[in-house]
Order: C-alpha cells, then sequence, then structure tokens
C-alpha cells in the first residue's frame, strides 16, 4: 500500500504537473511552463533523447521508466507524491496503464473524475450517457443478423483507430470479422457526412463551458482511397496518424454547445460530481446539418495538438494565446489560489 504517511503538499508553487510522454504531453508540458508549474514526464529510455528536445515544450524532469505501466509500482506512485504531482490523464494513459487498473491500484492524484472511466470505456454504458444527454447516435446491432445497411465495428478503448471494419452489409461484416472475437466488437451503423471533433472543456472553477477548437483526424489509409481504389484491392484502415483543423459553420455551433452541455449536466446525475475538464465527442455531421455522436472522450484529445497557441476560437474567451494544455494548468492555478483543488483532482 501506498506510505500514507507522505504528505501532499498542492501549494500552488509547488505542485508538478504530470503526464506520460505521449499523445498530447509536449502540450500539456508547454502549457504547464506558461502558467508558472513545474513540469514531471514519465518515459521510456527510447524517449528520453526525443522528449529533452524542445526548449519550451520538455519537462522539467524526466522519470525513466521500462514501460507506462510501471507507474503502477508503489515506490514510482510514492516519489510523484513526493513531488506533489498532479497526474495530466490522455488517450495513452489510459490505453496504458488501464482503466481498472487507474481506478483500483493508484493513488496519485488525477485532474479530472476518476469515475469517468468506466463510462468512457465500455461502449454500452457511453450509448446510455448520450442517449440519457438527448444525443443523436448511430443504430446500434447486438447480432450480425440484423444488419440491414453499411456498419462499422469497433473494438473497445482509446485503440488510435486500430481494430475498426467497415462493411456494405450483414454478410460482408461476418466474412470479416473472426467468429471467435464477436463479442469484443460494438457494432454500428455508418452514418454519411462530414466528421467534427469539438474540443470541450468545463470548468468546476468558473461553472463554464468552453469549446476551444475543433478538429479531423487524418486516418490511414482510408482518407487516401481514392488515390488507389481503382487498380488495387485494399481493405481500408482507420488508423489515425494524424489531425486536421476546421472551423464549423457559425450557425451549427449552438448545436455542438448543446450536446456538450447535455454530457455535462447528464454526468453529474450519472457519475457524481460528473463530467469536467477537458473531452471531445466524435461527430458526423449529416447533409442535413444534423450531428450524429459516435464517442465520447473524457479527457484532452490528440487534436488539441493542432492548437499550441490558441484555435481559431479560443480568443472569443482569452485575450492571451490559449491551449487546452495552458487551460488545464490555468484551471490548476486557479483552483490552488482558492483552495478548491479538491474539486477538480480525484
Amino acid at each position: 500500500m501506498i506510505n500514507k504517511r507522505i504528505k501532499i503538499d498542492y501549494d500552488k508553487e509547488k505542485i508538478a504537473i504530470t503526464t506520460i510522454c505521449s499523445h498530447s504531453s509536449l502540450q500539456i508540458f508547454h502549457g504547464a511552463r506558461q502558467e508558472g508549474f513545474r513540469t514531471i514526464g514519465i518515459c521510456t529510455k527510447e524517449q528520453e533523447r526525443l522528449y529533452s528536445s524542445f526548449p519550451l515544450a520538455s519537462p522539467d524532469r524526466l522519470i525513466v521508466v521500462e514501460r507506462f505501466a510501471d507507474l503502477l509500482q508503489e515506490n514510482i506512485q510514492e516519489e510523484l507524491l513526493r513531488e506533489n504531482a498532479i497526474i495530466i490523464p490522455h488517450g495513452s494513459f489510459v490505453e496504458y496503464v488501464g482503466a481498472t487498473e487507474i481506478l483500483s491500484s493508484f493513488s496519485v492524484p488525477l485532474f479530472g473524475n476518476k469515475a469517468v472511466l468506466p463510462w468512457e470505456s465500455d461502449r454500452a454504458k457511453q450509448r446510455e450517457w448520450m442517449l440519457s444527454a438527448e444525443i443523436a447516435v448511430p443504430k446500434a446491432y447486438s447480432d450480425i443478423a440484423a444488419v440491414d445497411g453499411p456498419v462499422i465495428a469497433k473494438l473497445s478503448g482509446a485503440k488510435g483507430g486500430r481494430g475498426l471494419v467497415s462493411a456494405r452489409n450483414g454478410q460482408e461484416l461476418a466474412n470479416k470479422l473472426d467468429a471467435k472475437m464477436l463479442d469484443q466488437y460494438t457494432i454500428q451503423e455508418y452514418i454519411f457526412g462530414s466528421r467534427y471533433y469539438p474540443h470541450y472543456f468545463y470548468s468546476q472553477i468558473r461553472s463554464r463551458l468552453e469549446i476551444l477548437g475543433i478538429d479531423r483526424r487524418d486516418e490511414t489509409d482510408i482518407d487516401e482511397l481514392y488515390r488507389y481504389r481503382d487498380f488495387i484491392d485494399h481493405p481500408p484502415s482507420y488508423v489515425v496518424v494524424g489531425n486536421q483543423p476546421l472551423v464549423v459553420r457559425e450557425s451549427l455551433l449552438g448545436k455542438i454547445m448543446k450536446y456538450g452541455e447535455g454530457l455535462v449536466e447528464t454526468s453529474r446525475r450519472l457519475f457524481s460530481p460528473g463530467l469536467f475538464g477537458p473531452f471531445c465527442l466524435e461527430m458526423v455531421c449529416t447533409a442535413d446539418m444534423k450531428f450524429v455522436a459516435f464517442e465520447v472522450s473524457a479527457r484532452i484529445v490528440a487534436g488539441t495538438n493542432l492548437y499550441p497557441l490558441g484555435s481559431p476560437y479560443s480568443p472569443y474567451y482569452f485575450t492571451e494565446a490559449m491551449s487546452t494544455g495552458r487551460r488545464i494548468a490555468r484551471e490548476i492555478r486557479e483552483a490552488a489560489s482558492q483552495n478548491r483543488l479538491d474539486e477538480i483532482i480525484s
């Protein structure tokens, strides 16, 4: 067990903003430095040189581990507690350390509400959450035999697009999926339209919801399929390799805000005290300008890396350049100065 005698001092001058060196960590370190915090990065030996090479975004200290799951070791957790670390979770952190392990075996305070993890990592619970928030979602199938049109099958968790399988109908899907793995997939109606991934931030300290940016993922090789589909029979892949910036038609912003507000309000009932900090809805805008959401990411997403100096939307909230990484650090700084850190960490 973690040594309970360790005193955690969350004086704003002593906090160390900490995360795994992956995903959106450069933005997190950069933003933390802008807000005057010390930073600690958890990296593997192979990453040490890379994460030491960015003068304005390298963490003040690197803790080298063999693998990220080593964060669960008591000696590393005790060291982070002595450093007054606050962990900023992102997709790699949740995937490599594990949602179950974070809930049961991780004692270092996290920014955000750990109680969201079971709702984020289980697609059935995600669907329940979105439906409760009156968010339009794709039709779901529990049986391949019931599939009556184009579908996409997904594995649970943050896989970066790996494991996605699309099909025109149930028979094609059955041919593509291993029957032994069917229970690991969620099968959804394929929604045709433009992809939009808005970056939200709900502030416990300011009691407001913000839209800090929007992106679209660059997925290999489905996004380049038009280049070779006429001369090669190649099944498409949806692995995420980058992100593209987007500005939505202004008349649609209200719908995006309404969906975000619904998620936050519903979360308070489903897992108190609810969703706060950064989160993202993965959505499709159809030809009749309706949004259909297919996934919730209840943390900072990699698409925010497009905006280290702010997005087309962040100037409407802040006069200084505000990335999502800096916004997290700003929330921690304001909470510390108001003695309200217990409201934003878990």
